[in-house]
């Protein structure tokens, strides 16, 4: 996997490189001072991944970041930062993940893991989405990482306390968002289950009947059962034979 390191502090761009050298199957292809060079190299080289400061001269690492979103085929992006108040701006840059300084072995591997799950058909979605044609991904927080989680990934969210759990290929995240704005949001690709849960329709595979005479939504591949409640039941069946 091919890694553009972008930095203006030469010791910065030395530490990512070293640590970069430790993991195998990632290559630091290039490195960058600025954005301005950043974006050329880009261009050129087609990296898979950038890491990317966010406070340097010219061009800041927040709208280095939406020009390289704009390129034909984008790289994927982790910020690599000593700010933490930058990490809701990364958001609308979806960035795959947001790193602080001083980085661990262990956290820049994690981080690369889940960038090189956004393949070249996701980011192409991601550029769908800011365009306006279709919501396309969930972003998480996960501790002083961001996360996208791909929507063709996920089977269900459940509502869990204040947050929102969603199921996904990977396993389970806890994001922000309520069910009512994802309901809005993701319209017909979403099925009401229970006042606490929305299903993706796409990924049901059918129902199962209880012993007490209610419904649980099967999914594909996956061996979870999600209650269904009385009063939505005649809902889901009605989507079942859409599908």
């Amino acid at each position: 996997m091919k890694i553009l390191i972008v930095d203006d502090e030469p010791p910065a761009r030395d530490r990512l490189r070293e640590l970069i050298g430790r993991l195998p199957d990632h290559e630091a292809c290039a490195e960058a001072g600025n954005g301005a060079e950043a974006i050329r190299l880009a261009a050129n080289l087609r990296p898979d991944i950038v890491l990317l400061d966010i406070q340097m001269p010219g061009l800041d690492g927040l709208e280095t970041a939406r020009q390289l979103a704009a390129l034909p085929q984008p790289p994927a992006l982790i910020f690599v930062t000593a700010y933490s108040e930058y990490a809701l701006d990364a958001f609308d840059t979806y960035a795959a993940a947001y790193l602080l300084k001083p980085v661990r072995l262990e956290r820049l591997e994690q981080a690369l893991a889940n960038a090189g799950r956004l393949n070249r058909a996701h980011l192409a979605s991601l550029t769908a989405e800011h365009q306006g044609t279709g919501r396309t991904h969930v972003r998480a927080r996960l501790g002083q990482r961001l996360e996208l989680i791909p929507l063709s990934e996920v089977y269900y969210f459940q509502a869990d306390q204040k947050y929102v759990m969603v199921r996904h290929r990977h396993g389970e995240t806890l994001i922000e968002e309520t069910l009512k704005t994802l309901e809005q949001e993701l319209g017909t690709r979403l099925v009401r289950v229970h006042r606490n849960a929305l299903a993706m329709v796409a990924q049901i595979a059918g129902l199962e009947k209880t012993t007490d005479e209610g419904a649980q939504l099967v999914f594909h591949g996956i061996p979870d059962r999600l209650e269904i409640s009385r009063r939505h039941l005649s809902i889901v069946r009605q989507c079942l034979k859409l599908l």
